[in-house]
């Protein structure tokens, strides 16, 4: 509680100050720009009233000037008097002394004054009065960590009731690591985070968007998470596969080369789930179809073959057929295309002697694809602790993710 209420603290007071400096430079900027609005109307104003005063001004001048050489020839010497007198008359003839610029009327002439209203006081005193709350606890908080090799299928679920979510936004980071970055937006309630390393703590975190809200929920308390699981991994060196750089992605390539890829060691255990999901590849999202292709898992790898379709494997074919040790089921799931999602789920069901069925150990086993599922016993003449994986495809542009 004190180190929420610390970061409560030091959040309010920052986002506080930011406003305060925001508001001062922003009323400094509108009062600038009044001012210089009263600068150019003051400019533009009293230009022409300038010039009309020095017009009469210099008419004053001249006519100030005048009057003094008129008095000047009346009180002159009688001999130079008519002189002056003559030439006083001729000057006063050209000087048009009755006549006055256009002076503009009273009601022409700007009068400058500040138009302030009151009411911006009034409304920024509501808004600031409503700006912000404290909320005691999230809206959302994480819930289930559940561990995936090489990744951690987070949980999180809404604690208040009176809160409807409209989004989902969970971040991550590495303990060690300075700042969380997003890993998922969306409506679900759960999201596989994957490319985590083994026995790694890191912290997760979730918020909510509200209905018809733009802002995010404050954030749940951060929760640590780890994986003991190391990420399932295809196999190097095959010709026919081009792998990312993580090797949990396969890509078929252009070589006529053909066979099984299969992981790079058995990491798949009953009890988990195994998920192969199409990834789109540029305009050609997947290859060609074939009846060979396969997904599936199987007890060991056996070179020569060019299909999971064989004995002690089960795969499901890109057209929907699912096989158990080579044989096709009569049960068939939907089509693998681009985006396609199978899931593989296994649990012991029988361990010893079982002479009617030719076998000691019995799984069963569960394969999801676009909704719908087989579910039936795979019979096997030996104990398995762990499996391989594997996939075939016969022409170019199938790309599968193994999580």
């Amino acid at each position: 509680i004190r180190e929420s209420a610390a970061l409560t603290r030091d959040v309010l007071e920052q986002h506080f100050n930011d406003l305060k400096g925001t508001l001062k430079k922003l009323l400094d900027e509108r009062l600038m720009s009044l001012l210089q609005e009263v600068d150019t109307i003051e400019q533009e104003s009293i230009k022409p009233l300038d010039e009309c005063q020095k017009l009469i001004e210099h008419g004053v001048s001249t006519a100030d000037d005048l009057l003094r050489e008129g008095e000047s020839a009346v009180h002159g010497d009688v001999g130079q008097q008519n002189e002056k007198l003559c030439n006083f008359t001729k000057k006063a003839l050209h000087i048009q002394l009755d006549s006055l610029p256009e002076v503009p009327s009273l009601v022409d002439v700007p009068c400058l004054s500040a138009q302030l209203d009151d009411c911006l006081l009034t409304i920024l005193k509501n808004q600031i009065f409503r700006h912000g709350t404290v909320a005691s606890r999230p809206p959302v908080q994480l819930e289930e960590f559940v561990e995936k090799p090489g990744g951690i299928l987070v949980r999180w679920c809404k604690v208040d009731d009176d809160f409807i979510p409209q989004d989902y936004r969970l971040q991550y980071r590495k303990s060690t690591a300075g700042h969380f970055e997003d890993v998922y937006v969306g409506s679900e309630t759960e999201f596989i985070v994957l490319h985590i390393d083994p026995h790694v703590d890191y912290q997760f975190r979730v918020c909510a968007r509200g209905d018809g809200r733009q802002e995010w929920s404050p954030w749940s308390v951060p929760q640590t998470g780890c994986t003991t699981l190391v990420p399932h991994e295809w196999t190097t060196g095959l010709e026919g596969y081009s792998l990312s750089s993580r090797r949990n992605i396969a890509l078929r390539n252009d070589s006529q080369s053909c066979g099984v890829l299969y992981s790079k060691a058995p990491t798949y255990f009953c009890g988990q789930t195994l998920t192969f999901r199409q990834v789109a590849v540029g305009i050609e999202t997947v290859g060609q179809p074939d009846r060979r292709d396969s997904l599936g898992v199987c007890v060991e790898q056996q070179n020569g073959y060019d299909s999971l379709q064989r004995d002690k494997a089960v795969c499901i074919s890109t057209n929907g057929a699912v096989f158990v040790n080579g044989k096709e089921m009569t049960n068939q799931l939907p089509a693998v295309t681009s985006g396609s999602t199978v899931t593989f789920d296994m649990e012991v069901v029988q361990l010893g002697p079982s002479s009617n069925e030719g076998g000691n150990f019995k799984l069963r086993v569960t394969i999801s694809s676009n909704n719908r599922e087989v579910v039936f016993d795979w019979v096997l003449d030996q104990c398995c602790g762990a499996l391989y994986f594997g996939c075939s495809f016969s022409y170019p542009g199938w790309k599968v993710l193994v999580f």
